[in-house]
């Protein structure tokens, strides 16, 4: 869009190479970072998520177990206390 003012010719020309200029490094940035991210979780030791769903319900049936184990323990102890 030209208008007769060449200084705000000039300013709308610059102003659309900086955010061109912006827009590259914005996305240069975020490969990098992506990048880093990637290289700082691959060296931690963070399961998969098979593997936490895996001891999350093995966690779940030892807590139900325990739970059946306490009611026994309790009736063990009645009978032995009533002699």
């Amino acid at each position: 869009m030209q208008t007769r003012n060449p200084f705000i010719d000039d300013l709308t020309k610059m102003a659309n190479g900086a955010v061109g200029a912006l827009t590259g490094v914005k996305g240069e940035v975020e490969a990098r970072l992506r990048d880093q991210i990637a290289r700082i979780l691959d060296g931690m030791d963070i399961p998969r998520r098979d593997e936490f769903d895996a001891v999350k319900a093995m966690a779940a049936k030892a807590r139900e177990e325990n739970e059946g184990l306490k009611k026994q323990i309790a009736e063990l102890q009645a009978k032995l206390a009533g002699k």
